[in-house]
């Protein structure tokens, strides 16, 4: 116990002088640092000259935590860049995407306008409102009706091919019956062949071919347009082209784009007129026709009395012979 009070006797007078010359060392420091005169100067450059190069290697964690600081700084300002970056680039996909769907549209209002049709033969042009299908059914709905003058029936066509037809019609819509629904059956023709068929939707989004006479005269590729028969379509609308499936029937690829149904033409297709009365450019005039009656009758009679005469004169002859 002795040996320790001596300890702290001796610790703490030394503890506290070196903390007082310390101060007093700093102190002078800071004064001569302070000091503004050339001799001073010239003295504070002698200090740094021969203490600082011999601290480098002091100042060297210093430096690399400083640099690392620097690098930190720089990574966070380049994420930040980033990030901006990124978001700009949304937005642009998302103009793109904007800018993609306007030429769509534009292309396919373009290509409605260039489809020859007969000059007899009127449209009006409806936008698709709804995908009103199902499993069984393939219908759209577009947004024309009865204020338009739209009739149950009529052919629908996108900017390509035919689609379908209307299948009810209310007053500002009307609902489109797809080429592919298990109900469709329309007549068509395949001009490389002169064939006629129908075309039968299966809920496919390939129709077959049914009622084909000839199917050997059939080749893929070929050409399918609507015959006009019995007054469904309009005759020489495009279809679509033959290709064989996987179950070896004959089916079509259909022209219209039905993954891109944004615009539909309805053609307005009135019935033909029909003709009663044969008129005078057919059936013969009447005058022409009882004149060739009488002339006629007047033959047979001259030919009935030549007739007898000959008859006559055979029996006199043979009189005489007697």
């Amino acid at each position: 116990m002795a040996r320790n009070r001596d300890n702290e006797d001796y610790v703490g007078p030394l503890r506290r002088l070196g903390v007082t010359v310390l101060a007093i060392l700093l102190i002078a420091c800071f004064m001569v640092w302070r000091i503004d005169s050339p001799r001073m100067e010239r003295v504070r450059s002698a200090l740094i000259d021969r203490f600082v190069p011999s601290f480098t290697w002091l100042m060297a964690p210093a430096s690399k935590l400083t640099d690392m600081v620097e690098g930190f700084q720089s990574y966070a300002r380049i994420y930040e860049q980033n990030q901006e970056l990124r978001r700009e680039l949304q937005q642009m996909k998302s103009w793109k995407e904007a800018a993609v769907q306007l030429e769509q549209q534009n292309a396919k209002l373009l290509a409605q306008n260039k489809v020859r049709l007969d000059p007899k033969l009127t449209s009006v042009s409806g936008r698709v409102l709804a995908d009103s299908g199902s499993p069984f059914r393939k219908s759209v709905l577009i947004n024309v009706g009865k204020r338009d003058g739209i009739v149950d029936g009529w052919a629908t066509m996108d900017g390509l091919g035919l689609v379908g037809r209307i299948a009810g019609v209310g007053n500002s819509t009307s609902r489109v019956l797809l080429l592919t629904d298990a109900s469709s059956r329309i007549p068509i023709s395949i001009p490389a062949s002169g064939q006629n068929a129908v075309l039968a939707g299966d809920n496919s989004p390939y129709p077959v071919l049914d009622f084909l006479e000839h199917p050997e005269r059939v080749r893929p590729g070929d050409r399918v347009v609507s015959s006009g028969d019995g007054g469904v379509f309009p005759a020489g609308l495009l279809v679509g082209q033959i290709f064989q499936g996987r179950d070896k029937r004959l089916r079509v690829r259909l022209a219209a784009d039905y993954e891109r149904l944004d615009f539909l033409r309805v053609l307005r297709s009135h019935p033909a007129e029909r003709i009663d009365d044969a008129g005078g450019l057919i059936a013969p005039d009447p005058k022409v026709v009882e004149h060739e009656a009488a002339e006629k009758a007047r033959a047979e009679a001259s030919e009935g009395e030549l007739q007898p005469g000959d008859g006559t004169g055979d029996g006199s002859d043979g009189t005489s012979g007697q």
